[in-house]
């Protein structure tokens, strides 16, 4: 795929990205919404496809671009379709950092070291170019505004926003929210970044790990009905299910 055009990860990066503090908002939750949009991104590609709640990957031809075709090399290497929430919910130790670095190489942002209590390093990211920023911002606004149902990379980009927490970012204080209810309406105009979106939202209110059925063992009595009483997987909490539409909880 050209490099012409950004990928909906950078896009979802430098909205987070904070332009007075050189910080990005929603750190925990914005991890797994870039793990997310390299999902949308790939799809958008042709090289995954939805498959009810999971993910299969159809072309597996790399797409070009190294942090994406890492990740679809990892979905082919699985073998069968993974569920959107298992792998939005898996490792993705430095992703963050990956896709600062990589706008830094591009010159859209401009590393600034500091200190954290005259002690510690820190690094913060600034836009070189906030033009950009803007532009991405104005599509949304404009799909806010409008109602003009938005093309599929700005819907799905609008749906990973609300399921970060974004909306709190770009539409702060009692005047945005108007703005922050439709930026979440506008999930809905694009499946896949619909999936995506629930998938991000699923795993921060902690309902990615359903129960697992298995056989009771020889003198265990059944539940009623005579099915064996479902256990949870071993080590994995049960949570009881929420609506996949739940509030993000701000960071």
């Amino acid at each position: 795929m050209g490099r012409s055009r950004r990928t909906i990860p950078e896009e979802l990066l430098l909205l987070a990205l904070d332009p007075t503090t050189g910080t990005t908002a929603q750190p925990q939750s914005l991890d797994l919404g870039l793990a997310g949009a390299q999902l949308v991104e790939l799809a958008l590609a042709g090289r995954i496809a939805p498959d009810g709640d999971r993910i299969a990957v159809v072309v597996p031809r790399p797409t070009g671009d190294p942090t994406l075709d890492c990740a679809l090399e990892l979905l082919r290497r699985r073998g069968a379709p993974v569920r959107a929430v298992h792998w939005i919910g898996g490792p993705r130790l430095g992703l963050r950092q990956t896709y600062l670095s990589h706008l830094e190489r591009c010159g859209m942002v401009h590393a600034v070291a500091g200190q954290m209590c005259g002690v510690l390093p820190t690094t913060r990211y600034q836009a070189t170019d906030n033009e950009i920023s803007r532009e991405i911002r104005a599509r949304l606004d404009s799909a806010i505004r409008t109602g003009v149902p938005p093309d599929p990379r700005t819907a799905a980009l609008a749906a990973l926003a609300h399921a970060v927490g974004l909306g709190k970012h770009l539409y702060p204080g009692n005047e945005g929210r108007s703005s922050r209810s439709r930026l979440r309406d506008l999930i809905r105009h694009d499946p896949m970044g619909g999936l995506v979106a629930h998938a991000v939202m699923d795993v921060q209110n902690g309902v990615g790990a359903q129960p697992r059925r298995s056989p009771a063992p020889a003198g265990r009595q059944a539940a009623p009905g005579g099915r064996a009483a479902a256990e949870p997987a071993r080590g994995v909490p049960v949570q009881p299910r929420r609506g996949s539409m739940a509030r993000v909880v701000a960071h």
